[in-house]
């Protein structure tokens, strides 16, 4: 496999910053940077008085994810770390602080060893402020690990829902032990599976983030290149949408008459078109089982520089989450009207 992939940036080291700084110019009435630390971005009216401050985090490589939900009815402020490096407990403090108007602030990023570990010395440093924290780690990877031990599962794009959901309580004025429990409860009823066509080619060393075979897929692999649970050749579409959904479905135990939300996600390099296929079948499936898409996003909402592939996530849906799904939402990246 070749690994001849033309990027367009100045150099490595200089990536990630100059993206943020792209960003910056770009939304300038959507989000800001509260100091001289270009890693820590927050939304334009970050540290409302009463309102719970959301604040997300991980490493640089997966826009939108991250730093593509801090807006209106989302996020409220991000700590970005270089491509698939966690961001700094001290670089996770500063936007906490920023976000902070009061009614204290919520911790909502995925389920990385790093990530868990800089968040959690945040928590500490935010304690000595008087600035009361919450924590809830998206775990939606179900080819992670198995379903008793989901509390180990990784994070992927499944906690779209999550921020979708946490952000929209924090919106209307919830307060943070409310806010932190609805995020809590749409992660526990969130799952994902990815596939892997091709690799992410490294910025910094120009290296595939993993190998694949000329015709091999991967499925259940990870945004990182983590190992998946089968690997063979290409499959159909409609073949790895009947893969992927019916382990999802099992592990939410769906049963006829429930309804989800689905997502189904491009990796960085799979045209819509292609995720439109799988959405296709995705949709004949669920409806074969009396399942009622409720809720449906189509496009790049976790993505990994430039691996092909996709994932597809469901949330089983009560008439309590589809509202705050539908709630109105805006940031550079996603709108809800």
């Amino acid at each position: 496999m070749t690994t001849d992939v033309k990027k367009i940036i100045n150099t490595p080291e200089a990536f990630v910053d100059e993206m943020i700084e792209g960003i910056l110019l770009a939304h300038p009435d959507q989000v800001r940077t509260p100091g001289d630390d270009l890693r820590v971005l927050v939304r334009a009216d970050a540290g409302a008085p009463g309102r719970v401050g959301i604040v997300t985090g991980g490493g640089s490589g997966h826009l939108p994810l991250f730093k593509g939900y801090v807006g209106t009815g989302l996020c409220s402020g991000v700590a970005i770390g270089n491509v698939f490096s966690s961001p700094s407990s001290q670089q996770v403090f500063e936007a906490t602080k920023a976000v902070d108007g009061g009614a204290g602030v919520l911790y909502l990023y995925g389920n990385y060893g790093g990530d868990v570990f800089n968040f959690d010395l945040a928590a500490d440093l935010s304690e000595l402020e008087d600035i009361t924290t919450r924590t809830v780690v998206g775990r939606d990877d179900v080819a992670s690990q198995p379903k008793e031990r989901k509390a180990d599962r990784r994070g992927v794009a499944g906690i779209l829902f999550a921020y979708k959901a946490a952000g929209a309580a924090a919106e209307r004025g919830d307060d943070l032990d409310t806010v932190a429990a609805i995020a809590e409860d749409v992660v526990e009823h969130t799952a994902t599976m990815g596939i892997g066509l091709s690799p992410t080619i490294l910025p910094t060393t120009a290296q595939p983030s993993f190998t694949l075979d000329e015709g091999e897929m991967e499925i259940g692999i990870g945004i990182h290149g983590e190992p998946g649970i089968h690997r063979g050749a290409l499959e159909t579409a409609d073949q790895i949408a009947d893969r992927i959904v019916g382990a999802l479905v099992a592990d939410l135990g769906l049963t006829a008459g429930a309804r989800v939300a689905v997502l189904v996600n491009g990796m960085g390099a799979t045209p819509l078109e292609e995720l439109y296929v799988l959405f296709r079948r995705v949709h004949q499936v669920l409806t074969g089982l009396d399942v009622t898409i409720a809720k449906s996003y189509v496009g790049e909402y976790a993505t990994s520089l430039e691996m092909a592939g996709a994932s597809i996530s469901l949330l089983a849906l009560d008439d309590a989450r589809l509202d705050l799904l539908n709630a109105p939402a805006r940031s550079p990246f996603f709108q809800e009207v």
